[in-house]
């Protein structure tokens, strides 16, 4: 299997910037895609981006296009989410997700297959 853990949430002044990682461990993670989504309080789990193993795809919500970076150090079996600019609204649960071959869409909840247990980020204005 393949577990994920997310770190790097914390609290942050709006405008300001905040990177958060997720460490896979396990089975590898060659070939898997790797999602970041976030639920707000009473809100539904949103997806925010997604980078291929190869980093050569990468997609983004758009909410968070221009503002957010994906990425990922396959030698640390580790992706990041930077994120620039941070809005009040950007305040949630982020969590990183797997999806394990065959692929499907990369912005659906529904095609990971793994999920860590989430990171507060909370945006002050």
């Amino acid at each position: 299997q393949v577990h994920l853990v997310e770190s790097g949430g914390g609290l942050v002044q709006a405008g300001g910037p905040l990177r958060l990682s997720c460490v896979a461990s396990g089975r590898t993670f060659t070939g898997y895609t790797m999602g970041w989504f976030r639920q707000a309080p009473g809100k539904e789990r949103e997806f925010v981006a997604a980078i291929t193993w190869t980093g050569d795809n990468t997609h983004y919500a758009d909410s968070v296009r221009g503002r957010f970076t994906i990425s990922k150090d396959n030698a640390k079996d580790t992706g990041y989410l930077q994120m620039n600019s941070l809005k009040p609204e950007d305040t949630a649960v982020y969590s990183c997700a797997a999806d394990v071959p065959p692929f499907g869409y990369t912005n659906s909840i529904a095609s990971y297959d793994y999920w860590g247990q989430g990171t507060q980020v909370t945006v002050s204005s």
